[in-house]
């Protein structure tokens, strides 16, 4: 006995609709893999859930730019308004000016010059010399400002040495002076037989 027919309608049951999309998206998937293999088709495929996400397969022989160029060309449907056809004009733009900026790197190099002319190598050699001589110049700068560096650590390290140097003699001094101070004390306190000595011991005998 056969399967009923399926009825096609919106799946009220939340949970049996995720499962049902899960299921179908990976068949759909599949099914556009196997037609690449089997018939060198080029497939394209973008599903978006009811979640907002994002699944998608493209054939590996081909690209998306590659797929939307073929699907305008035959079919002379635009797919993008002039604000967008002139983004993709400035990115191609750019990308032609990166390119051609890599080439004038690698010639600066001096790497794949064997295919320029005479003129183009003049060209490059007069802007490596440019180069050069603004290198100079900015290396001479910078040793002029180390030199000014140094001069003004040397300043201030005198200017240290000279305080430490005050401050040295400052400390002597109060020593110093405290010492005095302190002899000059200790000789007002002393008996006076003790700090009255003669000259010349002997001299009472003499008398």
């Amino acid at each position: 006995m056969g399967r009923g027919k399926i009825e096609i309608k919106r799946i009220e049951n939340t949970s049996n609709r995720h499962v049902t999309y899960s299921k179908r998206k990976n068949g759909i998937i599949k099914k556009a893999k196997e037609i690449t293999v089997l018939c060198d088709a080029k497939v394209s495929l973008i599903i978006f859930g009811n979640s907002g996400k994002m699944q998608e397969y493209i054939s590996p022989s081909t690209n998306w730019s590659e797929i939307l160029d073929t699907y305008h060309r035959s079919t002379g449907k635009k797919l993008w308004d002039a604000k967008h056809e002139n983004l993709n004009n400035e990115i191609e733009r750019v990308k032609k000016e990166n390119d051609s900026m890599q080439i004038e790197l690698r010639h600066l190099k001096g790497e794949d010059i064997t295919s320029l002319n005479h003129k183009e190598l003049m060209v490059l050699e007069d802007a490596l010399e440019r180069g050069v001589s603004s290198i100079r110049d900015r290396q001479s700068e910078v040793m002029k400002i180390k030199r000014k560096i140094g001069q003004m650590l040397e300043e201030e390290h005198k200017q240290l040495q000279y305080l430490c140097h005050q401050q040295e003699m400052e400390m002597k001094g109060v020593v110093e002076n405290g010492e005095d101070a302190f002899q000059r004390e200790y000789h007002s306190h002393m008996p006076f037989a003790f700090r009255v000595q003669p000259m010349q011991p002997n001299l009472h005998e003499r008398m």
